[in-house]
Parts: structure tokens; sequence; C-alpha cells
């Protein structure tokens, strides 16, 4: 039987309100009431990531910034793996010449030299997940959704880069072009020294340390706990959680998964506005996979 769960959240744990259904909650609970310990595993940052959960009444563990980033339930940080600043400077500088928009995920937060265009992107990917609204009406959510995270605006990354106390985890970069201007930066970034490069939606690239990927960091948890991967479930929809789907003994794609993600996974469930993270919960315990 499984012993442990990890969750994807954007596409997988929440839905098109960027919450956590009913139904999933109480999936999750029954997991836990069977000894089975859930924790979230997303690309967000812990600031991000911690209000649906806490509006849900969850807590557990969190794998944040694809694996950069490790805490305990307790909100205390177990382990992090960075970029070097001379490798961040290369990134950014071809981000920079693809026009790229991008924020720097850090030890000490968010940073971002746009606001303006943090809402452009965050409104694009809303309106790309709930295609009947105006696009009108996704930047007011975005911008009310937004308004709720922190995140630094600064007027030069190079200034926050010369700072010895920060530590780059993640770099984000969004075009509303795709993947025509995402991929040709995303392949020559991906030449640099220890680095990785996956995505979360068609409107972004995710650069990491190689060693900050989700399969990499559930599984460090997982041997923590003395719990083989046989013993593990992962559940996700995206790029950014492949690692973590080839790793884990028990792996589902959600319905509106990627291709080649669900190309990965032992098994399906529905969409993440179908409740799939609680149906696929539900069918590993009833099944005993």
């Amino acid at each position: 039987m499984i012993k442990l769960i990890a969750s994807d959240m954007d596409g997988t744990l929440l839905d098109s309100k960027m919450s956590i259904s009913e139904d999933n909650v109480s999936a999750i609970r029954e997991a836990k009431r069977l000894g089975i310990e859930f924790m979230v595993a997303t690309g967000r940052a812990y600031s991000e990531a911690k209000p649906p959960l806490e509006e849900a009444g969850i807590d557990c563990a969190m794998i944040t910034l694809n694996g950069a980033q490790v805490f305990d339930k307790a909100g205390n940080s177990l382990f992090t793996a960075g970029i070097r600043k001379e490798v961040v400077k290369d990134i950014l500088a071809t981000l920079d010449k693809h026009n790229i928009y991008y924020e720097l995920a850090t030890n000490q937060g968010i940073f971002s030299e746009h606001q303006e265009k943090r809402i452009e992107n965050f409104a694009a990917h809303i309106a790309t997940t709930m295609p009947h609204l105006t696009y009108k009406t996704a930047i007011a959510m975005a911008s009310a959704h937004l308004a709720l995270l922190h995140i630094t605006y600064i007027d030069d990354m190079n200034e926050l880069l010369e700072d010895t106390t920060i530590e780059v985890l993640k770099i984000i970069g969004f075009s509303l072009e795709g993947p025509k201007v995402l991929g040709p930066a995303g392949m020559e970034i991906e030449t640099l020294e220890n680095i990785v490069v996956t995505s979360s939606a068609q409107n972004n690239i995710e650069i990491n340390h190689k060693h900050a990927q989700k399969g990499i960091a559930v599984a460090h948890l997982a041997k923590e706990r003395g719990i083989s991967p046989a013993q593990v479930m992962t559940i996700g929809d995206n790029i950014n959680d492949i690692s973590m789907i080839q790793w884990a003994g028990v792996s589902f794609a959600m319905g509106n998964a990627e291709l080649v993600l669900k190309e990965y996974a032992k098994y399906e469930t529905s969409t993440n506005l179908e409740n799939g993270v609680g149906e696929a919960i539900l069918r590993a315990i009833r099944e005993d996979l």
C-alpha cells in the first residue's frame, strides 16, 4: 500500500478558482486517516503555495520551486538547491536577448522588475485555463490574485545579485508567444553548467539547478521516512512533474496533462476541474495500488 502521496498544485490539485475542492480535501483526509502522508510538490514559492492549502485546512510538508526548497509541515526550510550567481547572470542575459519577462525566486522571496508584465502574463495563464472568461476579466482576476502574494518589485536585478545574502533558487520566464520564443531560449539556457529547464504551462519556462527537481526532492523525503519508491504515489500534469512521475512506483497523470507526461505515468485520472486528485487517491486506496 502507498505510504506517501506527492501532488502538484497548478493544473492538478487546484481548480479553476485556484482553490482545492472539497472532494479533493475529503480524499486527502481519508488518506491521512489511513496513515498515508500527503504533501505538495509545486513550482510555486512557499508564499504562493501556502494560501490555498491554509484555506482548505491542509497542513503538510511542501516541495516548492520544483524542488529547490523543501519545507516540513511546520514551515521550516529543510534544504535548498540554488543557482550560482555567475550562471544566473548568463541566464538573465539570454532571457533579455529573447525579450522574455522573468522573475527570480530566492531564499528571501520573489523579485520582479515589472509589475505590469507580471499581471499581463498571469492574466494570459488564467485566460488559457478558463477560456470562457474575457481578457478584461482575466486581468481583473490576475490583479486580485497577485495582490495577495508577496513580491518585491525592484529597478535592477543586477543590484540584487550583488547581495551576498540572496540565494537564487528558481528563475521563471514568461512569454505571450509561448514555445515559439521560449523554446529556443530554453535550449540555449540548458547548455549552461548544472541547469535544467522545465515548464508548468505553455507560456513559461522554469529554470533550476539540476538537483532542484521534484523527483529528487520526493526521493530524498521518502528515503528519510524509510519509504520505498513502490510505496510512493505522485500526481501531476506538466513537464516539471515528469521527474517525480518517473520515480514513483504509483504515478497518475491528470486528464488535462501534457501528452508527454501521460506517456510516463502508470495511470490516468480526471481533470483538475473534475476532482482528479481526489479520484486518484481514492482509487489507489481502493485498489491497493
